[in-house]
């Protein structure tokens, strides 16, 4: 730390030092011609005669990520946001101005002219004939051989692990393509965007416990959404038969390597289909996305290969506890459901229906094993009070739970839009509420009434672009997919 420190004076030395001689070391004043990118694809393959002979005068600006000084002469290279590059300052070439060159660090942001060559080990390089400062770093990085290993510290300092990781933009990068190619599978198949409220007056669409705020001039408490569904619900019922939002969603939960307090999902609506439809439709969904961002369906994921070739299993929830080994008197009986999960050292709510209790069991015998994709369906219905009711089984709903490297990755529905129906599972989750269930949802009186104008058929599905990300990028936790992920602040 006393090494850092006297780093960190020793820099603002230089940035005083610039000042008195009326340089600005925060000039804004370069525009580069070039990109390191451009030039490697341009110039790549050229020797050095060709080089010499052509001629190629360029500019480029970047941050510098090593340096070697041997007196008259310095090798450094500078990056910028598509790669590095190497430049060549020399005494001879630069005059008086190659004094300055001692006010140099790592980390500093320059922008330097100059012609292109290659040096005798053949690299690429830009002989600088003119250089400007445009950002002194005052703090030094990490050693480039060790780089920035503290991963609390990597999250807490997202912008320097950007700057020493290339590895952790690239993740990046893949999940802005994700988020592109989503669009545009979605454009493509009729579908438009829409943005919904992010503020709610009453919480819905998830089962969830939300973060709440207050509004001073409406003198009322909102609630940060923790789900679009109710609001792109609304829509379908004015007319929209296709819509999706890309957008954020806020859960007052813990955090784990799955789980973030604010997370971006997609949620989508289609007019006259069904949860049996919407099954086939994410496989489609998927595997465009693969082939577009990977080039395969066949995704690396830590020890193991994903495979996302179509079509996955469908196995309904029920069943899949009892192929884990769950009684069957465990799956009819709540009190024996009950002693079961307490016997296997489940943590179960006081207050938790069969069906919670049922769902506490899958969660800890049944997800971890689901690595390869597989979709889940048929739930009680009192875990999905916003699903339509399966004709030839009314205690189970039409929905499905999409299940890839054990978690959850997409869920959906057939979409119930009987408003008798719907208020009388509200009026229930009001009870369970009651009862202790801080996730109950809480009746909402205006979707009611807009499932009362008569909202068509419809099957609607949420997917976790965070999870998705994770796995198209072999990334292990939620917080090396999200920029700035909530963290505990620094003591």
């Amino acid at each position: 730390m006393e090494e850092t420190n006297e780093l960190i004076k020793q820099r603002f030395k230089k940035l005083d030092d610039l000042r008195n001689i009326d340089i600005d070391p925060y000039d804004g004043r370069f525009d580069p011609e070039s990109t390191a990118a451009e030039l490697h694809a341009k110039h790549g393959d050229s020797d050095k005669e060709s080089l010499e002979s052509n001629n190629i005068n360029t500019s480029v600006a970047g941050r510098i990520i090593a340096m070697r000084d041997f007196g008259k002469a310095s090798f450094a290279h500078i990056q910028d946001a598509t790669g590095k590059i190497q430049i060549y300052l020399k005494k001879d070439v630069i005059g008086e101005k190659y004094s300055l060159i001692k006010k140099l660090d790592i980390g500093d942001i320059i922008g330097v002219s100059g012609r292109l060559f290659r040096t005798k080990t053949d690299e690429l390089t830009i002989e600088v004939n003119d250089f400007i400062f445009l950002s002194k770093s005052l703090r030094p990085l990490p050693e480039k051989w060790h780089g920035l290993k503290d991963i609390e510290l990597r999250y807490r300092q997202r912008y320097v692990d950007l700057i020493v990781n290339p590895e952790v933009k690239d993740v990046f990068a893949k999940r802005s393509a994700i988020m592109k190619a989503m669009r545009d599978f979605f454009e493509s198949h009729g579908f438009i965007e829409v943005e919904t409220p992010m503020m709610h007056p009453i919480p819905g669409g998830a089962a969830a416990k939300p973060f709440r705020t207050h509004h001073i001039a409406l003198g009322m408490d909102l609630y940060l959404r923790i789900a679009p569904e109710l609001y792109l619900k609304r829509l379908l019922v004015g007319g929209y038969e296709r819509v999706f939002e890309l957008n954020k969603n806020f859960r007052n939960e813990g955090i784990s390597t799955k789980h973030n307090p604010e997370f971006t999902m997609l949620e989508f609506y289609m007019a006259y289909k069904d949860y049996n439809f919407l099954m086939s439709f994410t496989e489609e969904i998927f595997s465009y996305i693969a082939n577009r961002v990977l080039g395969t369906l066949k995704v690396p994921y830590g020890d193991t290969v994903i495979d996302l070739t179509p079509p996955w299993p469908r196995i309904p929830m029920l069943d899949a506890l009892k192929q884990k080994g769950v009684p069957d008197d465990v799956i009819t009986d709540p009190e024996k459901a009950r002693k079961w999960a307490e016997s296997k050292k489940i943590d179960i709510d006081k207050g938790a229906s069969h069906a919670k209790v049922l769902d506490e069991i899958f969660k800890e015998f049944v997800e971890p094993e689901l690595v390869q994709p597989v979709f889940i369906i048929d739930y009680p219905v009192e875990l999905s009070p916003l699903a339509k009711r399966k004709r030839d089984n009314p205690e189970l709903v039409e929905r499905f739970e999409l299940f890839i490297a054990s978690r959850e990755i997409a869920n959906a529905f057939s979409e119930l839009n009987d408003p008798v129906d719907q208020k009388e599972r509200f009026l229930k989750q009001v009870e369970a509420k009651k009862r202790g269930d801080e996730e109950a949802h809480w009746m909402d009186e205006d979707f009611v009434k807009a499932l009362e104008y008569g909202m068509p058929p419809a099957a609607g599905e949420g997917i976790g672009i965070d999870r998705l990300v994770m796995l198209l990028t072999n990334s292990q936790s939620i917080r090396d997919v999200i920029l700035f992920p909530q963290l505990k602040p620094e003591q």
